[in-house]
């Protein structure tokens, strides 16, 4: 996770920073704000209470940056995941529940909820900031769900069908509401809690599965 609490805004009073992760919430500040391709490397380093040239210690570009918080800020997200698939001992259904809970704390409920609709604003005029999503968090995560349906099929427990189309349908009201939480959310009348929408979903999905 991100930790923002202690950088200071760009009304505070400005401080040297001479942490690369502190850089880095900064940064992630400044892009789910502005954008990634409005955001400037000014921006940042007004963020952090920093100079530009402290910045290119660490960063030599606003790609440089995105990248680094991919890697450090959800690339280890991912990695529990794994780490939790590849010991569970129960149910495919009961293990697949769980992912989503926890994908949901992740891509919906945290400040991290900001990188789906960064790399869906910025993935045309930026290939490789997406290039680098694809390959580094979302086919990891679509190839878990995969992995934990083809479980559910050899165990009999859910019925043959395409693991991969299967993982996507998975995938999709995770994605829905963390857009609807950084598009949408501020401008809707009624409070949109994704937490009942995502348990029915699993319900609906373990039932048509089975």
């Amino acid at each position: 996770m991100i930790d923002t609490a202690h950088i200071p805004s760009r009304r505070g009073r400005p401080r040297k920073i001479a942490k690369p992760e502190d850089l880095l919430a900064a940064a992630f500040r400044v892009f789910s704000e502005k954008g990634f391709s409005a955001a400037r490397l000014d921006d940042v380093a007004r963020e952090a209470g920093v100079s530009k040239a402290a910045l290119y210690l660490y960063f030599k570009s606003k790609q440089a940056i995105f990248e680094a918080l991919v890697r450090s800020a959800v690339v280890p997200n991912v990695e529990r995941l794994e780490g939790h698939v590849a010991g569970w001992q129960g149910s495919a259904g009961d293990l697949l529940r769980m992912l989503v809970q926890a994908i949901a704390r992740v891509v919906v409920e945290s400040e991290l909820s900001a990188f789906p609709k960064l790399i869906i604003a910025e993935a045309s005029n930026f290939p490789d900031l997406a290039r680098l999503y694809r390959t580094a968090v979302v086919e990891r995560v679509l190839g878990l769900l995969a992995q934990i349906i083809r479980r559910g099929i050899d165990a009999g427990e859910f019925r043959p069908t395409d693991p991969h189309l299967a993982a996507r349908l998975v995938i999709a009201p995770l994605l829905f509401s963390a857009i609807w939480k950084t598009c949408f959310a501020r401008h809707d009348p009624t409070p949109f809690d994704p937490a009942p929408l995502l348990s029915l979903h699993v319900d609906t999905l373990l039932r048509g599965l089975a």
